[in-house]
């Protein structure tokens, strides 16, 4: 009998085998047969990477890997119970037999073929690409940066190797090179393995019960106020919910959801928002990320991500919450084996702005090897959102208005002649026209998009403890964009309503900080889009629009009277003659509908005057005014140039 007829025959025996003491085989007679077949064994759940003694041409190959990596054995599993009934037994008995004889053989090359090579090479038959393979994995973990980044790109490459062969990349390389082929734009996603398994649930398990236990682990001590109040919230409406499932329809539980718009939803992911809400202002606190892993907080985390495939506001919630806990190094390690960078790189890759956006941030968070900087909450990069070797010579930033988004308010605006559900290039539409236009017209720009709260009505705020003047908000975002290396290299400003009374504050307060000297020095001039330098008639109406019974502070700030902006106007235009900053003023001549009666012109013509630099009108209203309908428009156009011949000097134009 020929030695495959065997291993068939044993395969089956041990496949049919219930009890080692019904098998027609001996526990002993199995294991000598597994000594001298196991090598070519292949069970019906196993694979087994390193075709050793199949492979016939010799190659020289590091002896140091072979022992270190490989004699970990990387056998891949497909699946992996975690039944306990199912590791007993003859099979269970004989997948180990077949882990120490795969093994044995893997020491075996290493020392049988030996021919000592540049110190410590030796020789193993293996085919070219396999080589290739692990001397790439080799290179990744050198002590040189240089040849580590490069062992990446050329990893990332690769798109022709056996998935066998990106399983083995896949689990034997280190968290510095994993993160690195996620930040890489055409990855294989086989680099990435699939998240681990989580243990099977309870049948009265309740994510919202899980949540709640891990916000309650959280400090409540010397917290602000707003964390307190979002912790609390959470708490109360999770019990709440938990109540009204018991006690009938949710909608008459009396669980008073302080949200209108949450009335359309169902309640368990109604409180698990109010849950993330809490999570993420905790995540904001060093000692808190360490609480939520160290409480299983990455695992339930994936979980209800997992299980929220229709729901991508949650899922985005969540992956700000990992992207918090990327700025602690500390904490790499933990998110990369938990499962994170695999779901990470898919999100990277979605065509909504978005989703791919905070994934970009969590991940470059992550890279410590080409990323300096580090990205807080609300601070998004554009571009480039993957490692690049384009070398980055300037910044431009973009600032929205009043309740305005990083994202949204730099969409392209609908064309009429736009079909909807149609899949068009991004040169005819955008979600984003400065991911996408700007950066491929600049390529040498890092584009960033600023996020914050703003609310018309203090009805409508997050936090009703909160009340963030412009002066606060200058203060905030100047810590985060130094953190993100703003200053580092020359600036253009953009700026789209109040978010140009926030950059004329945030360059007027720097300009009193010496250790903020760099960000003044290397502003080159700034963009803005109908900023009210003189206020609006915006708040004189809150008595007339609903939203409006209580204006907010940033609402305030706005009027015409505002003794706060006069101040502010006549400091910052004083300061900006003095450094001969470069302006381009934008603004609208079409009103804007608020609410459903009133159209108001939010910026005249007179409150957008800076008073140095052009003012250019523009027959749009002011939600638009920032939002080119084309390519090839004026507004597009228009501030194309500016940027380019601001920065002609610093771009080597």
């Amino acid at each position: 009998m020929s030695l495959a007829t065997c291993c068939v025959i044993f395969c089956r025996r041990i496949g049919t085998a219930t009890n080692p003491q019904k098998s027609d085989l001996s526990w002993k007679d199995i294991r000598n047969i597994i000594k001298f077949t196991g090598p070519l064994i292949l069970g019906s759940s196993l694979f087994i990477t390193y075709e050793v003694l199949a492979l016939k041409k010799s190659v020289t190959l590091d002896t140091q890997v072979v022992e270190k990596e490989k004699l970990k054995s990387y056998i891949y599993l497909d699946a992996v119970s975690f039944d306990k009934r199912e590791n007993q037994g003859i099979t269970y008995l004989a997948r180990k037999e077949l882990h120490k004889a795969l093994r044995k053989v893997l020491t075996a090359s290493a020392k049988l073929f030996r021919n000592p090579f540049d110190d410590h090479f030796s020789t193993v038959d293996l085919e070219d690409h396999e080589y290739g393979l692990w001397l790439l994995l080799k290179k990744s973990k050198s002590d040189d940066k240089v040849v580590r980044l490069q062992a990446v790109k050329e990893m990332a490459a690769n798109h022709y190797w056996h998935d066998y062969q990106y399983r083995t990349i896949a689990q034997a390389c280190d968290v510095r090179t994993v993160i690195g082929l996620a930040r890489s734009k055409e990855t294989d996603p086989r680099f990435f393995l699939p998240p681990p398994h989580l243990p099977e649930v309870k049948e009265d398990y309740s994510i919202e019960e899980e949540l709640r236990q891990l916000l309650a682990s959280l400090p409540q001590t010397e917290i602000d106020h707003c964390i307190q109040y979002f912790t609390s919230l959470a708490l109360r409406e999770s019990s709440q919910s938990l109540a009204a499932q018991k006690g009938g329809l949710w909608c008459f539980g009396g669980n008073g959801l302080p949200y209108a718009e949450s009335f359309g939803e169902v309640p368990s992911a109604t409180v698990e928002i109010f849950c993330l809400e809490a999570l993420l202002k905790h995540s904001e606190i060093a000692t808190h990320c360490d609480k939520i892993e160290a409480n299983g907080g990455l695992q339930l985390l994936q979980r209800i991500y997992q299980l929220h495939n229709d729901c991508p506001k949650i899922q985005r919630s969540i992956v700000r919450i990992i992207g918090n806990m990327a700025l602690h190094e500390h904490l790499h390690s933990a998110i990369v084996h938990s499962g994170w960078v695999s779901i990470l790189a898919e999100a990277a890759k979605s065509p909504q702005v978005i989703q791919s956006s905070y994934a970009a941030r969590t991940l470059a968070n992550l890279d410590r090897e080409t990323v300096q900087e580090k990205y807080q909450d609300g601070v998004y990069v554009l571009y480039p959102q993957y490692r690049t070797s384009q070398p980055i010579e300037a910044d431009v930033l973009f600032i929205h208005g009043l309740m305005g988004a990083a994202f949204k308010t730099w969409r392209q605006q609908d064309c009429d002649n736009l079909e909807i559900g149609k899949a068009l290039d991004e040169e005819c539409y955008t979600q984003c026209w400065p991911k996408t236009w700007l950066a491929k017209d600049c390529p040498a720009l890092r584009i960033i998009s600023v996020e914050y709260d703003t609310n018309l009505s203090d009805w409508r705020t997050k936090c009703p403890v909160e009340r963030k003047s412009i002066a606060y908000r200058s203060h905030e975002l100047l810590e985060k964009l130094r953190a993100a290396g703003v200053g580092d290299r020359p600036i253009i400003w953009v700026s789209h309503s109040m978010g140009g009374l926030l950059v004329k504050k945030m360059l007027v307060d720097a300009s009193k900080k010496p250790e903020l000297s760099s960000l003044i020095n290397n502003t080159r001039g700034m963009i803005f889009y109908s900023v009210p330098h003189h206020g609006s008639h915006l708040a004189e109406y809150s008595v007339n629009i609903r939203y409006l019974l209580f204006p907010s502070v940033e609402v305030k700030e706005l009027s015409k009277d505002s003794p706060a902006l006069k101040e502010l106007h006549d400091e910052f235009l004083t300061f900006a003659k003095d450094k001969n900053f470069q302006v381009l003023n934008f603004v609208e001549t079409l009103p804007t509908s608020i609410g459903s009666m009133i159209k108001l012109h939010v910026v005249p013509v007179e409150s957008a005057d800076l008073g140095i630099g052009d003012l250019i009108p523009v027959a749009v209203n002011h939600l638009n005014i920032c939002k080119p309908k084309k390519k090839d428009t004026f507004l597009y156009q228009r501030t194309l140039q500016f940027i380019r011949e601001t920065l002609a000097k610093d771009l080597g134009n």
